[in-house]
């Protein structure tokens, strides 16, 4: 007994008759016919592919060797990379290898309709290691509280250091770990309180670049030592400049 030959499916004899119709159109029309019908699955496709890219990027960019990566956010739009530079010069005078990766971003605003997109790339840069030190205002500070991202800096610093800072009021007290659950609730018993960060006010850094928009109150500037850093040494030598120079 002869078997009955499979109908194509209608997903295949759709594509059929569009590549038909495709190839029976010349010049301009074939771009037209495609906007027209594939409009919506060419700009998904394009975005999965970007987005694709764009962390297997961020991923293999923290596999690579670095002695120090920062991420600067600063409350205004002050361009701080001339002072970034001159560090990373000082520090590279050592000959130790490594290059310092210093990230210049945009102010993370809580103000912004799209703060979750900020959110995310701090997550992402977090998780991948490619953020040692973060010198950024209190939205940023309270988010990397967040998500448990600070050191300790009774852990990190040595304790001379600690200890100087303590005396001089520059250190920050503060809960961390205080997530909210899916019905937006924030269980206190499971924040981790410590000192987590280290107020710049009162330093030529803070003075040079914290300066408020016109008519707007200056906002605290911290640095932040990342629980993940494995770069300690270089962490304390920018602290260290961020509050001397």
């Amino acid at each position: 007994m002869k078997k009955s030959k499979k109908e194509p499916s209608v997903f295949r004899q759709e594509l059929h008759r569009d590549w038909n119709t495709f190839k029976s159109l010349d010049g301009k029309k074939k771009l037209r016919f495609l906007w027209d019908y594939y409009r919506w699955k060419i700009l998904v496709s394009v975005f999965v592919i970007i987005t694709v890219v764009s962390f297997a990027n961020i991923l293999w960019e923290g596999q690579r060797p670095c002695r120090l990566r920062v991420c600067v956010v600063l409350n205004n739009d002050a361009d701080c990379s001339g002072w970034f530079h001159r560090f990373a010069q000082d520090l590279k005078a050592d000959g130790k290898p490594g290059k310092v990766d210093i990230n210049l971003d945009q102010p993370f605003d809580y103000d912004n309709q799209y703060y979750y997109v900020q959110e995310l790339e701090v997550m992402t840069t977090v998780s991948s290691r490619r953020m040692d030190l973060a010198v950024c205002g209190p939205d940023m500070y309270s988010y990397l509280l967040a998500i448990n991202a600070c050191m300790p800096l009774d852990e990190a610093l040595p304790d001379s250091l600690f200890a100087v800072l303590m005396k001089n009021g520059k250190l920050v007290y503060s809960t961390a770990n205080l997530t909210q659950n899916e019905h937006g609730n924030v269980n206190p018993a499971d924040g981790i309180d410590g000192y987590y960060a280290v107020d710049l006010s009162g330093t030529a850094f803070y003075d040079t670049y914290n300066q408020p928009a016109e008519g707007k109150e200056q906002e605290p500037l911290y640095a932040v030592i990342i629980s993940n850093t494995e770069h300690m040494e270089d962490c304390e030598t920018l602290l260290n400049a961020l509050l001397t120079n």
